[in-house]
């Protein structure tokens, strides 16, 4: 058979046609349809296009997702308020060249062709869905990132007057329809963007100073958080779009149903989504929770009413729709009423503020005038008097921006609140007793049974732990795993795994499946340590998810192994570095600074931005490790605490920690904060400018310790002595500067003077930002011993608390 040149191009189109079908495809033709079930791809697999149910399975929306088969994260909506009600919807051009969902007789434009013909749809690498010309099909006549839903992914436009590109939110998780959220460009032509709720304005990034964002300083710094926004204001147009770092790495911003703007980042290994920012967080949102509603970050739910009050709608206040606010169960009698108090709390601005001498003549002020039904005094804000309704209630806030308010109460509520905290407190006290009485009863038993009971009660509370964990939605890809399954990780824990070994037992490298390495940290079974520990990482880090804390990817309960299993970090620990001369030179001043910026997110992230708030006790440079990309990632959430929303500080009987890092009050009482890790941050930040530690360092100068040179020398204008020489290039001045200026403003001795996380990172960030000067810190003439770890009051000289590593 002779083979001609047409026939020739005929049976090559053939196979074309036949190896795209097979092998997929990215498009669709004029003369194609795509059917509820089909998708198209794509060229490089990161999106997909076709019908999906997100909620309830009879309702089928057309949409884009990302390609993650474990974790379908959607993009973008075709038809968000108008659901089809089952699968017979088919996505097909119509005779006018649009983009239409054919169902039931009818049909829903998606994208418009503008009476184009010989169309296709084409799903682009970048998530865009766009419509062109067979001619011409660089030109896009349509593209779906004109029409955003609630996510902005790079190179998509924000923008003003040529488009009016917004993101809306969904109406809930499960509901694509449009939301009560909308996050677009200032309407007066500003550069900057705002959030609207319900068409109310309350949150806002401030303007584009052709940097950065004013009102979030840190995203100017494109290593910390790795995206870089770049934005135009001219008379054709306002506008912002993004790219991400690297290029490679799928991210974006979504605005999620409750209004919160987050950025996200898509890891290849875990194949999970990271949060890297949000704002604002819940409590944030003015009015959030109503009238004489209170806002709780650390709580499920959010808003809850004020004592006395109940909520105006029950059933939308339970589903979360809870700015109608709260209303009273008995209105006030005037002369009769009372006052309830409420600690620690954000009260709301629109305060009147009398010049009266002192508490009680402030709390006759507003008992005299019916109209008034809040007071509060302190010495700094003197009598301060509320009428009408409370707003923006907010419990936990932060130390020095929270007070106690007194809320007026009919006295017959008051009574009512009386018997509801004295009847549980009578119940607890008779709780007690019964069982002290079993307690003693248990401690006559034979040892035998004792150990057997001790070993039940372990279990018992493992698995409670455990259960607990699986009750909430963590968001992230936590495993279980059997003994069997983690011995073949780590060739059954042989010694040429072994990375280090700590006080709760040794840890090694292990290698999953899919070629992702890992680190194991088995708790030793002979240790009566470590259950306390096993249970705070199972239940604070597997709901954690941020860039710069280390990842818990899963853990076995088996019997007595108690096994918990991180991402593995291939270049250890930052004292591996820090604190060897012959390592240290890697870490340049842009690693250094790098490393300071990770850490103060990672801890604002725990202190504001997370689900729960967190105080980590044991922050130091062994427990901060490092990525191939030396991105510092906090680690050991052992000693952490989730600290009660109604808590300014607490006490514990139980000190743990490291001396050198411990904060006086903690140290010394007992008591710990939010303020606490922030000490243990001042100290990390200066040992990471001098390259010395705080403990164990030799006297220099008049001083005993690092902290009392770092003073010495700020006191002398002499602070570039303490900076470490080993880095061969020259180091920022006026960068390293405010660095030593905000370490010694760290580390105080009184908590109050120490700022917040959040104040921390505008002023490492902003260059514009006036900064007090520090007072003395603590401990300038003690000398402390060299790493010294404190664990229930005994005393040990391992090099780190859980675990010395070698590398993970």
């Amino acid at each position: 058979m002779m083979w001609t040149k047409s026939s020739f191009s005929i049976t090559l189109l053939i196979i074309s046609l036949w190896l795209a079908r097979c092998l997929g495809r990215d498009n669709i033709s004029v003369n194609e349809s795509l059917s509820d079930g089909q998708t198209i791809v794509s060229m490089k697999n990161v999106f997909v296009l076709g019908f999906f149910s997100p909620g309830a399975p009879t309702h089928r929306y057309v949409g884009i997702w990302h390609n993650n088969p474990g974790n379908r994260t959607i993009v973008w909506v075709g038809n968000r308020n108008e659901p089809l009600t089952d699968t017979s919807g088919v996505l097909m051009f119509d005779s006018n060249g649009n983009l239409v969902i054919v169902h039931g007789g009818r049909s829903l434009i998606v994208g418009s062709g503008q009476g184009a013909k010989d169309m296709k749809a084409t799903i682009l690498d970048s998530g865009n869905l766009v419509l062109s010309s067979m001619a011409n099909p660089s030109r896009y006549i349509w593209q779906s990132f004109d029409s955003p839903t609630d996510t902005w992914l790079p190179e998509m436009k924000i923008g003003l007057r040529t488009t009016n590109q917004t993101l809306i939110s969904w109406r809930s998780n499960d509901e694509p329809a449009v939301g009560d959220y909308k996050l677009g460009m200032d309407p007066s032509g500003l550069s900057q963007f705002i959030t609207w709720w319900r068409g109310n304005k309350y949150w806002t990034s401030g303007h584009w100073n052709g940097d950065m964002l004013s009102f979030i300083p840190e995203l100017k710094f494109f290593r910390t958080i790795p995206i870089f926004f770049k934005c135009s204001n001219s008379t054709d147009d306002i506008s912002c779009t993004y790219s991400a770092n690297p290029s490679d790495r799928m991210t974006k911003i979504v605005l999620n149903s409750t209004g919160s703007l987050g950025i996200m980042q898509f890891d290849s290994l875990t194949k999970s989504w990271s949060l890297l920012w949000r704002q604002p967080v819940a409590c944030d949102f003015p009015n959030l929770c109503g009238a004489f509603g209170i806002c709780n970050d650390s709580a499920v739910p959010k808003c809850s009413c004020a004592s006395g009050f109940v909520p105006q709608d029950t059933i939308a206040y339970s589903n979360g729709y809870t700015r109608e606010g709260c209303t009273r169960e008995i209105e006030l009698q005037c002369f009769n009423d009372e006052f309830f108090v409420i600690p620690n709390i954000r009260a709301p601005d629109n305060r009147k503020k009398l010049p009266v001498m002192g508490p009680s003549e402030c709390k006759r002020a507003c008992l005299e005038d019916c109209s008034c039904i809040a007071y509060a005094y302190s010495q700094l804000n003197g009598c301060s008097l509320w009428y009408g309704n409370l707003t923006n209630l907010q419990v936990g806030y932060d130390v020095d921006g929270a007070g106690t308010i007194f809320l007026r109460l009919a006295a017959s509520d008051q009574k009512m609140l009386w018997m509801a905290g004295v009847i549980p407190s009578v119940a607890l006290l008779f709780f007690c007793f019964i069982y002290f009485v079993i307690w003693r009863r248990r401690r006559q038993n034979k040892g035998k049974e004792k150990l057997h009971a001790h070993h039940s009660l372990m279990a018992l509370d493992t698995n409670s732990a455990f259960k607990l964990w699986e009750s909430e939605e963590t968001g992230s890809q936590f495993m279980l795993f059997s003994f069997s399954q983690i011995a073949n990780f780590t060739n059954n824990f042989s010694a040429q795994n072994k990375l280090g070994e700590g006080g709760f037992g040794p840890v090694y490298k292990g290698n999953l499946p899919d070629g992702q390495d890992i680190a194991v940290k088995r708790l030793a079974t002979n240790s009566g340590q470590g259950l306390v520990e096993f249970k705070n990482e199972v239940l604070l880090i597997a709901k954690l998810q941020h860039v710069n804390l280390v990842r818990l990817l899963g853990c076995c309960i088996q019997g007595e192994e108690k096994i918990l299993m991180y991402e593995y970090m291939p270049n250890k620990s930052l004292d591996f570095f820090l604190f060897e001369k012959s390592r240290r030179i890697v870490l340049d001043w842009a690693k250094r600074i790098h490393i300071i910026e990770g850490i103060a997110h990672g801890l604002l992230y725990l202190h504001k931005h997370s689900r729960l708030r967190i105080i980590h006790r044991d922050l130091k440079a062994s427990n901060i490790l490092l990525d191939i990309d030396m991105n510092p990632k906090i680690s050991d959430f052992g000693m952490a605490r989730i600290f009660g929303a109604k808590e300014t500080q607490a006490n514990t009987t139980r000190v743990v920690g490291t001396y050198g890092y411990m904060a006086p009050e903690y140290a010394m009482e007992g008591i710990f904060s939010v303020k606490s890790d922030v000490f243990s941050f001042g100290v990390l930040l200066l040992e990471i400018i001098s390259g010395t530690r705080n403990a164990g360092s030799h006297r220099r100068g008049r001083s005993l310790n690092l902290l009392g040179h770092a003073w010495e020398l700020w006191r002398e204008g002499r602070w570039s002595d303490l900076v470490d020489p080993t880095p061969r290039d020259a180091y920022p001045e006026h960068r390293v500067l405010r660095c030593v200026q905000v370490g010694l403003m760290h580390v105080q001795e009184n908590a109050a003077d120490r700022p917040t996380m959040n104040d921390v990172i505008s002023m490492l960030t902003s260059e514009s930002m006036t900064l007090p000067d520090p007072k003395q810190p603590a401990f300038l003439s003690i000398v402390l011993p060299t790493e010294m770890d404190v664990q229930d009051g005994s005393f040990s000289q391992n090099a780190i608390t859980i675990t010395d590593l070698e590398g993970r």
